[in-house]
């Protein structure tokens, strides 16, 4: 890892990126913010949260679901690539700091402002909530600002439908640098991924651990393959001789995603569209590509027990309350707070 002083000096990037661990982690975190986190390691100081604190804020009835997820996201991302001396992974619920940043901004923050948030509107219609929100869900992107802000993070890897609380950070931190009347927090920036939304497999959504439409990076070659196999293609290619539509063909979307071999898929979007190409044989291309992809994961996730996986994040959130409790001290000063020491 680089130093703190590097951090404070800028001679680095910051970037804070994270999962909820309500599951295992599917091929949509992997084509979307996994692989970019796995790059930016190499040349910036990264830290991945594990959002435990966020996860319970629709999961309140089943704590015990969010406690088991925790080491098999840890290991997810040691399979992914993620390697624990670059990217510094710690424990949302394990750096009290980050809950009293998040209570100062709720004091910045409308809730106008966070019923119009696209993301959190969907989330919302997608659990039936209607109008009984438990008050930590509609609250969550403040708390997500206050885990990129403490560690004055300026890059963030999300994919597109968390843009918008990525505004909400940049204006908490446009509120904080006024009100302190410094650069106190940096303005933070999202880093897209080629592939910003994955689909599930049955065509219905974006690939979703609650929807249950998604591969799981943990997931055996054979159920792997089960899923590509019920796969939503086109309905009405009925026969192999008839053209098929490539656009919202599940099959295709993965293929883009994972497939290195560019102009071999160019080619069988064209022979799908003229007719006499069945969904069978791209079915069975797309199984070879993700076992060629997931197959060196599956064995780097199984060596990483639960003890390890919990050793990893509790020397990471050693390290990153230590960065966090410099921040807060920083925003307490910038709103006239008194600083106890």
């Amino acid at each position: 890892m680089s130093t703190a002083i590097d951090r404070m000096t800028g001679l680095r990037p910051v970037v804070l990126t994270g999962d909820r661990p309500t599951g295992g982690l599917h091929l949509g975190h992997l084509a979307g913010s996994l692989a970019e986190r796995v790059r930016l390691q190499e040349t910036c100081d990264q830290f991945v949260l594990v959002a435990d604190l966020q996860a319970m804020t629709d999961n309140a009835g089943n704590p015990a679901k969010v406690a088991e997820a925790v080491p098999e996201v840890v290991a997810d991302y040691i399979a992914a690539g993620l390697d624990p001396t670059k990217s510094t992974m710690f424990l949302q619920s394990g750096i009290p700091e980050l809950s009293e940043l998040t209570m100062l901004y709720l004091n910045l923050v409308t809730v106008s402002r966070l019923e119009r948030n696209p993301t959190v509107r969907d989330e919302i219609r997608q659990r039936g909530f209607e109008r009984d929100i438990p008050a930590g869900f509609l609250c969550y992107p403040i708390s997500q600002s206050a885990d990129i802000t403490a560690f004055r993070a300026t890059k963030v890897p999300v994919g597109d439908d968390q843009l918008p609380m990525i505004e909400l950070a940049q204006e908490i931190a446009i509120r904080v640098n006024r009100l302190g009347g410094s650069e106190i927090l940096p303005r933070p920036e999202a880093v897209l991924s080629a592939v910003t939304r994955l689909p599930g497999i049955d065509g219905l959504g974006k690939a979703s651990k609650s929807l249950g439409n998604a591969i799981q990076i943990g997931d055996p070659a054979d159920v792997v393959r089960e899923k590509v196999r019920m796969m939503f293609t086109d309905p009405n290619h009925l026969r192999v001789s008839d053209p098929g539509r490539v656009e919202g063909n599940v099959v295709f979307s993965y293929l883009d995603a994972f497939d290195g071999d560019v102009a071999a898929v160019a080619d069988l979007k064209d022979r799908y569209r003229a007719g006499g190409l069945g969904d069978s044989v791209l079915k069975r291309r797309l199984a070879d590509v993700l076992e060629a992809l997931l197959s060196p994961m599956r064995e780097r996730r199984r060596a990483i027990g639960r003890d390890e996986a919990m050793a990893i994040l509790a020397a990471g959130t050693l390290r990153a309350r230590a960065v966090a409790a410099q921040t807060l001290v920083s925003v307490r000063s910038a709103l006239g707070m008194p600083v106890l020491v």
